[in-house]
């Protein structure tokens, strides 16, 4: 059995704010143990033959690309010019197995921010798809469900297929309470959990019968891709202007509900989209009371409160049915029942030009982070983190200049035409205007506290003469 799996990295990441931002949405971010629902997903689809292909918005690459290091496993990463929602996406993937030396593999398509605790029962059902998928249907995967939700849609389950699957009687969009309490109490229902694996000339010729228009832009924009290596990471980046010519349409609505040869396979394990608050805070253990926690939280004489602190002491007292969610800089307060309407918050910040809205205070880069821990009039300090054997472009400002104090690893710094090696507690002065360089040859983590002052303390004050990131100066504005 040979399966190429696809993960799916798309998504904003409104529902978890502010732990989630669109900067760094929430399968990038650490939620189980110390790992992102993504590293988790690669976890799990570990057993399958063939690389995995992650498709992904171009601003998160390396968000994608650490992901796939931290994991170990054999990886591309297929990068959209927009987003244009799952059939696009999937057409692009499929595009992609299929030229490889003209294969036709089967494709198993997974979102990357969905918790799955038994791998082992996944990969079992995966399996019992396959005879059905090898036989030209589109398998989909639907969940047991446990309680009757309005936040998923259904699958109702026809009449068993040979092949050991059971045919799709109908798709059904997120139901009011009462009709979800309905479906539940008639039975042969499943959640619809977006998995599906199918060959990829299945795919294909199911878009072209029901979304030709889909499917040729998506040809157009694989015709004649971009590809580049960055470490042990292969990327391919479609092209921009055909993409962008493509509409935006959920595979459910393009492919899914018109199609008539769509098979299902129950899972019967543990499942969570981690769409909400409420289901983030499924994943920790309740006290006696129905508090969960995780952090620095503390809950005293309070019932049913979620406490997400990382970073400090937080203390609920005397507190119900509530969800907090503290960050360096942002702090959610919710009613548990308002769980579903932290999208809207984001979408008030955003109104009202809010930084915090899509930004975190840390900020990813592909050489490392970020942290602006200060900031006033004519100053900025930030913590700054190089991974090994990553450099910060070749660069100058016009507006400030810097400070730079190492407190942990090595550094190899470049100020002009000098080359040199500074320690831990050790520091150097970038004058404004000088070209300058900070480099990690170590191989841990380089640590240093950067103090910025100038007239203009902008992002966007750079000028990058070398960069092996591809980046640009009249790009979006990065360090």
């Amino acid at each position: 059995m040979s399966i190429t799996p696809v993960i799916l990295c798309g998504g904003s990441g409104t529902r978890l704010w502010p732990l989630s931002r669109q900067s760094f949405p929430k399968q990038f971010v650490p939620l189980v143990g110390d790992k992102s629902l993504l590293q988790l997903t690669l976890d799990r689809l570990a057993w399958c033959d063939n690389t995995v292909i992650c498709v992904a918005a171009e601003d998160h690459r390396f968000l994608v690309a650490d992901a796939i290091e931290a994991e170990h496993v054999p990886g591309q990463v297929l990068l959209e010019p927009a987003a244009r929602n799952t059939a696009a996406a999937m057409a692009l993937a499929a595009l992609l197995a299929r030229s490889a030396a003209n294969a036709d593999p089967l494709l198993l398509f997974c979102p990357s921010d969905h918790h799955i605790p038994d791998a082992a029962a996944f990969a079992q059902t995966v399996r019992q798809g396959v005879p059905a998928a090898e036989g030209g249907a589109i398998v989909t995967f639907g969940v047991m469900p446990s309680f009757p939700s309005s936040a998923y849609g259904y699958i109702q389950q026809g009449d068993d297929r040979s092949d050991g699957s059971r045919k799709v009687a109908r798709f059904i969009e997120k139901p009011a309470p009462d009709a979800a309490q309905a479906l539940l109490l008639q039975g042969n229902v499943l959640w619809n959990a977006g998995i599906f694996l199918t060959r990829a000339s299945t795919l294909l010729a199911a878009l072209k019968q029901h979304a030709p228009d889909i499917l040729q832009s998506c040809e157009k924009a694989m015709a004649t891709p971009q590809q580049d290596t960055v470490g042990q990471i292969h990327f391919v980046r479609p092209q921009a202007e055909s993409f962008l010519a493509c509409r935006s349409q959920s595979i459910d609505y393009a492919v899914m509900e018109p199609h008539d040869n769509v098979a299902v396979v129950p899972f019967q394990g543990q499942w969570s989209d981690v769409g909400s608050w409420n289901a983030v805070a499924e994943l920790s253990a309740a006290d006696d009371a129905g508090n969960r926690i995780t952090g620095q939280g503390h809950a005293l004489n309070a019932r049913n409160t979620f406490i997400h602190a990382p970073g400090r002491t937080v203390v609920a007292l005397g507190t119900q049915d509530l969800l907090i969610i503290d960050t360096p800089d942002a702090l959610l307060v919710a009613q548990r029942d308002h769980a579903e309407q932290v999208k809207d918050v984001v979408a008030h910040l955003s109104q009202r030009k809010i930084p915090q809205a899509a930004m975190h205070r840390r900020v990813a880069r592909p050489w490392g982070w970020y942290d602006s821990v200060d900031m006033g009039e004519r100053f900025q300090v930030k913590r700054i983190g190089v991974k090994p054997g990553a450099s910060l472009s070749l660069q100058k400002h016009h507006h400030r200049a810097e400070h730079w104090i190492i407190v942990k690893g090595t550094a190899e710094i470049t100020r002009g035409q000098e080359v040199y090696l500074l320690s831990e507690n050790q520091s150097t002065y970038i004058p404004i205007g000088e070209v300058h360089r900070l480099h990690n040859p170590g191989k841990m983590t380089l640590e240093m506290i950067e103090v910025q002052s100038g007239s203009y303390l902008g992002e966007d004050d750079i000028v990058r003469l070398e960069d092996v990131y591809g980046r640009q100066s009249d790009a979006t504005p990065k360090k």
